[in-house]
C-alpha cells in the first residue's frame, strides 16, 4: 500500500514536471520520446550519486533552447548531440571548485553582474521564433493561416496567463500543460490538427537513436551556455533544502548533487535528449503537498522512462500545432528574460557603476545582436559567448572602492 502511494505521488510529480520537459524538444526539433528518457535516467542517476537524499526531478533545460537551435543549424544533431554531452563538464567542474574552495569561489567568479544578462539573453535570443511560431511561419514559410495562427497563439497565451495568474495552488504549477491542451483543443476544433500519424502509430515504439559525432566547435561553443544552468541548480537545491527544512548543500554536498546533474546532462546528450535541470515546478509540488519523500522522484523517473517507448503519446506530441507552441514560447521566454533582470534586482546591482553598465550593456548587445567571434575554425556565438564576455569583462575591469566613512 505504501508503494501504491509512492507511485501515486510519483505520477503526480511527472504530471508537474511534463508540460515544460516536452516544451523544450517540441521547440528544438529533438525527440520527445528522448526527453523523457533522458530526464528519467539523469534523475535515477542523480539520485544513485546523492543517495537518494534529495527530493528533486531532472527535466529539459531551458536554457539550451537557443543554443540547441542554433548548433542543429550549424553542424547537424550528432554533434549539437556531442556538444551537449560536453556540457555535463561544466558541472563537474563546479562541483570539484566548491569541493576545492567552497561555494563562494563561484560567487566570486559568478556574480549576480555577470549571471543575470546571461539568464535575459537565454530568453531574449529566441524572441522572434517564439513571434514567427505564434504566426504560424516556420523557416519563412506560413505554415497555417496567418488569422487562424493568431487565433490560436492568442488563445493558447490567454489561458496560460489566466491560470498562471488566478488558477488554484496545484493549477498555478501546470499553467503550460492547460495552456497547451486548451490551445490543442481549440485547434482540433478549427480542424487545424492532422490526427492521421496518430492513428497510424504503434502503442510501442523504441525510439530512434542518433549516434554522437565528435565535434569540438560544438563542444566549445555548449561549454559555457551551462553556466547559468549550473548556478541554477544551486539555487534549486537551496529552495527545496528551504521547503523540508534539511541543508541539501552539506548532506549529500553540492559537489554531489552538481556532478549527478552533470551526470544526467551527459548521459541526456549522448542518447539525443536535452540536457536536464532541476525543476522549481517540482519543489512547487513538493511544497504544496509537504511529501517530500525522494522515492517518489524515483517513481517519477520510471513512468517517464515508460512513457518513452509510448509510440502514440509522442504522436500525438508531435501533432502540436505551431501556434500552440508560439503562444506559449512568448510567455515563456519573456519569463525567462524577466528571471535574469530579477536576479539584477534582488542582488542590488547599481547600474550608475560603470563596470556594471559595461557589463549588462555589452553581454545583452552581442547576445540579442546575434553576433558571432571566429578564430580560424572555432566560433563562439549566442549565449556562449555572452558568458564568456560577462566573466572576462567582470575580471579585468576594476570594482570601484566602497566610500569609506569616518566619524565627524
Amino acid at each position: 500500500m505504501q508503494q501504491l502511494k509512492l507511485a501515486i505521488s510519483g505520477a503526480q510529480i511527472l504530471f508537474v514536471a511534463f508540460g515544460a520537459m516536452v516544451l523544450v524538444p517540441l521547440l528544438t526539433g529533438l525527440n520527445p520520446a528522448l526527453a523523457l528518457l533522458g530526464a528519467g535516467i539523469g534523475t535515477l542517476l542523480f539520485q544513485l550519486l546523492t543517495k537518494r537524499k534529495v527530493p528533486i526531478f531532472l527535466g529539459s533545460s531551458f536554457a539550451f533552447i537557443a543554443p540547441i537551435i542554433y548548433s542543429i543549424s550549424e553542424w547537424g544533431l550528432p554533434s549539437t548531440m556531442f556538444g551537449l554531452f560536453a556540457a555535463g563538464f561544466m558541472y563537474f567542474i563546479f562541483a570539484a571548485l566548491i569541493r576545492w574552495q567552497s561555494l563562494e569561489a563561484v560567487h566570486r567568479l559568478l556574480p549576480p553582474v555577470v549571471i543575470g544578462p546571461v539568464i535575459m539573453v537565454i530568453g531574449l535570443s529566441v524572441a522572434a521564433a517564439a513571434s514567427q511560431m505564434a504566426m504560424g511561419q516556420s523557416g519563412g514559410r506560413q505554415i497555417i493561416e496567418y488569422d487562424d495562427s493568431l487565433i490560436l497563439a492568442g488563445f493558447t497565451f490567454s489561458v496560460t496567463v489566466v491560470v498562471s495568474v488566478f488558477g488554484s495552488k496545484m493549477m498555478k504549477l501546470i499553467p503550460i500543460l492547460i495552456g497547451v491542451a486548451s490551445g490543442y483543443i481549440l485547434a482540433l476544433i478549427m480542424g487545424l490538427v492532422d490526427t492521421a500519424p496518430i492513428a497510424a502509430s504503434p502503442w510501442f515504439a523504441v525510439p530512434y537513436f542518433e549516434t554522437p559525432e565528435v565535434n569540438w566547435q560544438a563542444a566549445l561553443f555548449m561549454l559555457p551556455v551551462a553556466i547559468a544552468p549550473a548556478i541554477e541548480h544551486i539555487g534549486g537545491i537551496m529552495a527545496i533544502g528551504n521547503v523540508t527544512g534539511k541543508d541539501y548543500a552539506k548532506d549529500p554536498g553540492l559537489d554531489k548533487t552538481l556532478a549527478g546533474d552533470g551526470l544526467g546532462v551527459c548521459v541526456a546528450g549522448l542518447i539525443g535528449g536535452p540536457p536536464v535541470t532541476t525543476y522549481g515546478e517540482v519543489t512547487g509540488a513538493v511544497m504544496i503537498t509537504k511529501n517530500s519523500n525522494p522515492k517518489i522522484m524515483t517513481w517519477a523517473a520510471i513512468f517517464a522512462i515508460c512513457m518513452a517507448f509510448f509510440g502514440k503519446f509522442n504522436a500525438f506530441l508531435a501533432s502540436v500545432p505551431l501556434p500552440v507552441m508560439g503562444g506559449i514560447m512568448i510567455l515563456l521566454f519573456g519569463t525567462i528574460t524577466s528571471l535574469g533582470l530579477k536576479t539584477l534586482i534582488d542582488a542590488k546591482v547599481d547600474l550608475m557603476q560603470p563596470k556594471n553598465l559595461v557589463i549588462v550593456s555589452a553581454v545583452l548587445t552581442t547576445g540579442v545582436g546575434g553576433m558571432i567571434i571566429k578564430f580560424g575554425t572555432l566560433s563562439f556565438a549566442g549565449v556562449g559567448l555572452c558568458a564568456i564576455l560577462a566573466i572576462l569583462l567582470n575580471w579585468i575591469l576594476p570594482t570601484p572602492e566602497e566610500p569609506s566613512t569616518s566619524a565627524g
